[in-house]
């Protein structure tokens, strides 16, 4: 069985390079993330890829293989920060339990640049780039959010699956018009535009 090679450079244990990919589908190709691994001295033995995995899910079994592969003094290597796909929290205390365990992860490109964790420096740089990455999504979620919150008040289409409404609704809505209901809020009421509601009641048959 094979060891991995282990020496002291300045103080830092450098010792086999374990490389992990992942594709949330499987219609994409994790060929980058490879080629990326292995030009930064992954050996392909030692890779470790996920097809069809979301990185919101708890078992991912390659990632699991990957870290359990690790020995003290070797180091997970990812192409992004997002391979990970943990919250901050969870990213940090994943580097401080392997940092426990003697070994260390590098993320190739990590804002701007290439992150070692068994170093000071990029250990600093990876817990910093983690929380901003979090409070990126973050930012992302709120103004999505705020968006479908503005675009709903202005009666306008969320896209989806339109909803139907019979005839019968539709003469229910006229008469809450007619009764003296301002017609923007009924269409809100609806989900969907004044327009859109007024062009559906002059639509409507005759009645017998």
């Amino acid at each position: 069985m094979s060891t991995a090679l282990v020496s002291r450079h300045f103080g830092v244990v450098m010792g086999k390079l374990i490389g992990y990919a992942r594709v949330s589908t499987r219609r994409q190709d994790a060929a980058r993330q490879v080629e990326d691994l292995v030009a930064a001295g992954v050996r392909r033995d030692d890779l470790y890829v996920d097809h069809g995995v979301s990185g919101a899910r708890a078992s991912r079994p390659k990632f699991d293989k990957a870290v359990a592969a690790l020995q003290g003094g070797d180091t997970l290597v990812i192409t992004t920060l997002d391979r990970l796909g943990r919250s901050t929290q969870n990213m940090l205390a994943f580097a401080e339990m392997l940092r426990e365990r003697g070994a260390g992860l590098r993320v190739l490109n990590l804002g701007g640049g290439d992150v070692d964790t068994h170093t000071p420096m990029g250990s600093m740089v990876f817990t910093v780039m983690a929380a901003l990455a979090q409070m990126e999504l973050e930012i992302k979620r709120e103004r999505t959010t705020d968006s479908v919150a503005k675009r709903r008040a202005a009666g306008q289409d969320l896209g989806g699956r339109p909803r139907t409404f019979t005839d019968s609704q539709i003469r229910s809505a006229a008469h809450l018009v007619n009764s003296g209901r301002p017609a923007a809020q009924v269409a809100r009421d609806l989900g969907m535009s004044r327009a859109t509601l007024y062009r559906r009641i002059r639509d409507l048959p005759a009645s017998a």
